[in-house]
C-alpha cells in the first residue's frame, strides 16, 4: 500500500486532531517532527506489521525509533507532565489518521508498551512520567487496530481457545498410583 501523508490541515480538520489545537499551534512542540517521522512509508508498513506479525499496537513497530528523534526526546524529557501528555495523546491521533487511511479500524482496546515508574501524585517534575521496562520510555499504552476482512493469523489466545477444543476430553477419575 502507498504511504499516507498526515499535513498540519488533514490533522486539524480531523474530528480528534481539532482537539488538539493546543498541540498544533504551540511552536516549542516538535509536532512537524512528528508529522514528518510518521509520514515515512517504510515506518507505516513497520506499523502495520507490528499488527500482523507480531501482535502488538501498530506504534509498537515504530515507538523506538520514534523516541529516539533528539527533539522529540528533547522535549518529553524536559517538559511538565501535561505537555509531554497532550503531545503524546497527539501522536496517537496520527497513528489512527495514518491507519484508517491504510485501511485499518481500532479495535477499542489498548496495547501495553511499558511499565510506568512510580510517581507520587501530583508530581510535576519535567521527565516524571517515563517507563522503566517495555519497549518504550515515554510511551505507555497505544490503540490496537484490525483490518475490516479480519486478521491474517489468530492470536496465542485464540490459537490455544482452538487447540483446547480439539483436545479428546478426559471423563471419569484419574487413577491412583500413576
Amino acid at each position: 500500500m502507498p504511504s499516507v501523508t498526515i499535513t498540519r490541515r488533514d490533522f486539524e480538520q480531523d474530528r480528534q486532531g481539532r482537539t488538539f489545537a493546543d498541540v498544533l499551534h504551540d511552536t516549542e512542540l516538535p509536532f512537524d517532527e512528528i508529522l514528518d517521522f510518521f509520514n515515512e512509508e517504510v515506518r507505516q508498513q513497520r506499523m502495520e506489521d507490528s499488527e500482523i506479525h507480531h501482535d502488538r499496537p501498530p506504534l509498537a513497530g515504530v515507538v523506538r525509533e520514534l523516541e529516539s528523534q533528539p527533539s522529540i526526546d528533547g522535549f518529553l524529557s524536559s517538559q511538565h507532565p501535561e505537555r509531554t501528555k497532550r503531545l503524546r495523546q497527539a501522536v496517537g491521533v496520527v497513528v489512527r489518521m495514518i491507519m484508517e487511511r491504510r485501511g485499518w479500524k481500532k479495535t477499542g482496546k489498548k496495547g501495553s508498551l511499558g511499565v510506568r515508574a512510580k510517581v507520587s501524585h501530583g508530581t510535576t517534575a519535567p521527565g516524571a512520567y517515563h517507563n522503566t521496562g517495555g519497549l518504550a520510555f515515554w510511551f505507555l499504552r497505544a490503540e490496537r487496530y484490525e483490518r475490516p476482512e479480519g486478521m491474517p493469523f489468530l492470536s496465542v489466545k485464540a490459537r490455544n481457545r482452538k487447540h483446547q477444543a480439539l483436545l479428546p476430553q478426559k471423563t471419569g477419575k484419574p487413577k491412583k498410583g500413576r
